[in-house]
């Protein structure tokens, strides 16, 4: 119903209730089918109840409070020594508990810091899809934390004695020693001014001292610079090797990590992404030296999964706003929601949505599998860098186009779409963009593995590949975005005919791979019929 509200001058009538108090599980009919086709139905019960938990307006309130009041750096105290700390609002560290309570940051590890067995990937993927529509900032030191242990693998006596801190599903934000709290969170810190992308530029060098390495220079970009201990990237004797260093030395002394300042980002408020200098700082080394790339890697694997999850929660939950906005808005006299144009607008960003969905829940069954099936590992090393590639650049202009269908409610920040629409671009930045992951493919695609599911998708899409399917590795630079598109909505496809009704995957097939889509959102021909069965299954109308 509609809220009622009198001025002094007009009555307010017309306007959409709150998208609050919503069970953000049961009432996404794709999010619990690729749940189900994607064997994860054991895990049902458990993840309505965490939509209901996470649909609360109380969660909604924690998430426009966390980015409202975004957090400060203290470099300094009264008395000019140095603090380096960041102080935080308490609703991200609310939102922090949570999540934490819940396992997302490593749930999809045993108790002895190997893998889960299956579906640990699938169910958390779907509490990080919900959890990431209501607050997406808190989420990066969640999942630099669980992708962290990918990584500690190569150091097993460090990751043994670290993995009962990280499993541990309490949270404590005090500035302490790490060995001193119940749970503990770990962020990165890769790129440098003059590298970027390039970390093989690094300056930053690691000398050996006593028990470990002493590390001088700087990280450009290093996100959740709270966390009690960070991989990072450094050139030690033998060449760029990676490194744990913790915020406090083993003597239990501050640790010589200098916050120079907190990044203005576009996006991505509440989270803390910071400029820092290592001086003399204390470090592990994770790995041999010279061999830091291919040891973080094992990290970045995982949390380029997370940015296209998270990219996909963010064009659900604008999505959900633009339906459940229009089923209340009336405009020349009947409901937007039942105007032709309108529905095949909301209809088109439908079907991506079921796409990314499809996609994305797919992989993480890969990666349920990667490691007793080398198919599955080689769907999981393709389809990573494609499906980020994909559904991330997918996101900006979908959010997007969800705002134009509230109008100019949602071009104010009383509303969640603009906080959406700045959060959109940032998944296809971090852990490489557009071109580095396009690269990662190709460098995939050398693989005999991953270029034998790369033909076996493309000819089960009926798509004339920019190479020949039997040949992917004759791709060259030029051509490789093209064919990641291809490959990417190749795999949605596929992943559609296992979790969605036929006449969605078949919608699917014809305006989106069969013509390689359109300009824009609602300029495709879909029939009503999958109009109204694609819009029921965004929101259920009862």
């Amino acid at each position: 119903m509609a809220i009622r509200s009198r001025f002094e001058t007009h009555e307010v009538f017309n306007q959409a209730p709150p998208y609050e108090d919503v069970d953000l599980f049961t009432s996404d009919v794709p999010l619990v089918d690729a749940v189900k086709a994607n064997a994860g139905a054991q895990e049902l019960p458990a993840l309505a109840a965490f939509g209901r938990q996470w649909g609360t307006g109380r969660m909604f309130a924690r998430g426009r409070q966390a980015n409202e009041n975004p957090p400060k750096l203290h470099a300094f105290d009264a008395k000019g020594f140095r603090r380096d700390t960041v102080e935080y609002h308490p609703a991200y560290h609310s939102l922090m508990r949570e999540s934490i309570a819940a396992g997302l940051h490593a749930s999809t590890w045993s108790d002895r810091g190997k893998r889960a067995p299956p579906p640990a990937e699938v169910a958390r993927t779907a509490r990080f899809y919900m959890a990431a529509q209501v607050e997406t900032g808190h989420l990066c030191p969640i999942t630099m934390t669980r992708a962290a242990l990918a990584a500690l693998a190569a150091a097993p006596d460090l990751a043994t004695e670290i993995a009962p801190k990280v499993l541990s599903r309490s949270y404590e934000a005090a500035f302490r020693p790490w060995w001193e709290k119940p749970g503990v969170t770990l962020g990165m810190g890769m790129t440098e001014k003059q590298g970027g992308t390039d970390v093989r530029a690094n300056t930053t060098t690691a000398a050996p001292d006593s028990d470990g390495y002493a590390i001088t220079g700087h990280k450009w970009f290093m996100s959740a610079p709270m966390s009690d201990m960070f991989l990072v990237l450094a050139q030690a004797p033998g060449g760029l090797t990676c490194f744990l260093l913790p915020r406090f030395r083993p003597d239990g002394s501050v640790n010589g990590l200098r916050l120079q300042r907190l990044k203005d980002k576009l996006g991505n408020r509440s989270n803390a992404s910071s400029e820092v200098e290592f001086v003399d700082a204390f470090a592990w080394r994770v790995g041999d030296e010279g061999k830091g790339i291919r040891t973080i890697l094992q990290m970045v694997q995982l949390t380029r999964l997370d940015c296209a999850i998270a990219s996909a929660a963010l064009i659900r939950m604008a999505l959900a706003q633009a339906v459940h906005h229009c089923r209340h808005r009336s405009v020349f006299g009947r409901r937007l929601y039942d105007q032709p144009m309108m529905r095949a607008v909301l209809a088109d960003m439908a079907l991506d949505v079921e796409a990314a969905v499809a996609l994305i829940f797919r992989l993480a069954r890969a990666f349920d599998h990667a490691a007793a099936d080398v198919h599955a590992a080689a769907y999981a090393r393709l389809l990573t860098p494609a499906a980020k590639f994909w559904v991330c650049k997918l996101a900006p202009g979908l959010v997007f186009e969800a705002m134009e269908c509230l109008g100019g409610n949602a071009y104010v920040e009383e509303s969640l779409l603009p906080r959406l629409y700045r959060e959109a671009p940032v998944n296809a930045i971090w852990e490489g963009s557009g071109n580095v992951m396009c690269l990662d493919v190709l460098r995939a695609l050398k693989g005999k593995e991953e270029a034998a599911l790369f033909a076996t998708l493309m000819r089960e899409a009926e798509i004339k590949s920019v190479a020949d399917a039997a040949q992917p590795d004759a791709l060259d630079e030029r051509r490789a975005r093209l064919a990641v598109e291809q490959l990417a909505l190749a795999a949605a496809a596929a992943a559609l005919r296992e979790s969605a009704p036929p006449l969605v995957a078949d919608a699917f097939m014809r305006t989106r791979v069969a013509s390689m889509g359109d300009a824009f959102h609602g300029t495709v021909a879909i029939e009503d019929t999958t109009c109204t069965s694609l819009l029921q299954r965004v929101l259920p109308e009862r």
